[in-house]
């Protein structure tokens, strides 16, 4: 389990990023994280990822105090961030290093082929498209087998017909490894896709103003009832989060 206890992040330019944000993530879970500019989403998955220290709280893993970057945690940018002078197979293996040179090209063609991209290992990161390139970042995220993925706006970058085809990849992956996931988004729909849970944001201080649970069977039908009244809800839930009550209507902060 992943266990986020009372976490504050203050910069030191005085900027407050998160204030008393706690969560429980149980193993193979999704939890989606919402909210506008500023509430904190982005701090917050840098800290379970061990980039940035907190200024007060903990995240523990299991038995074990997060503290600094972890072996079981990957994360997954917006932007792929892969090595153009490696190939798309050594991109993926990368962090196979320690196994033999057999054992390593196999799961690397597992993992081409669990992402639809069989026969691409030998292509260049340039003679990819940017979907085809998300996909490769998500393969070597997910090769090494880690307790937690942290994806940051993964799809955010893309089109929105690839952005939709790679949230339904994603969900597949998940119903195929139950890998414990913890979701940055802006994307409502995205969330409902993904998430078992979606945790509603707001800003200045960041902080949790609620969290929806999202009892909808997978793959997830974006035109169904359910899907649509929750859909609903959670903008409900985005508008109070960016403002605030004064004199009986609601002003932006």
């Amino acid at each position: 389990m992943l266990e986020i206890d009372h976490l504050r992040k203050i910069y030191a330019n005085g900027a407050h990023a998160l204030e008393d944000f706690s969560l429980r993530v149980g193993e193979g879970e999704v939890v989606a994280i919402i909210g506008g500019s500023g509430c904190g989403k982005s701090t917050l998955l840098r800290l379970v990822a061990g980039l940035e220290t907190p200024t007060g709280g903990e995240i523990r893993l299991g038995s074990r105090r997060l503290v600094e970057p972890d072996e079981r945690v990957n994360i997954v940018f917006q932007e792929p961030r892969l090595f153009p002078w490696l190939t798309v197979a050594d991109n993926i293996g990368f962090g196979l290093s320690h196994l033999g040179t057999r054992e390593r090209a196999d799961q690397v063609d597992a993992a081409l082929a669990r992402i639809g991209l069989s026969g691409f290992g030998k292509r260049w990161i340039r003679e990819l498209s940017g979907g085809q390139a998300q996909r490769v970042a998500l393969a070597r995220a997910l090769v090494t087998h880690p307790a937690v993925l942290l994806l940051d706006e993964p799809f955010s970058a893309l089109d929105a017909m690839t952005r939709g085809d790679l949230q339904d990849h994603l969900s597949d992956l998940w119903l195929e490894n139950g890998t414990t996931m913890l979701l940055v988004t802006h994307d409502i729909d995205e969330a409902l896709v993904l998430a078992d849970r979606i945790v509603v944001m707001q800003p200045w201080p960041g902080r949790t103003l609620d969290v929806v649970s999202v009892n909808l069977p997978r793959r997830r039908d974006r035109n169904s009832a359910n899907f649509t009244e929750l859909k609903r809800e959670l903008s409900g839930l985005l508008e109070r989060s960016l403002a605030r009550e004064f004199g009986g209507r609601l002003v932006n902060k």
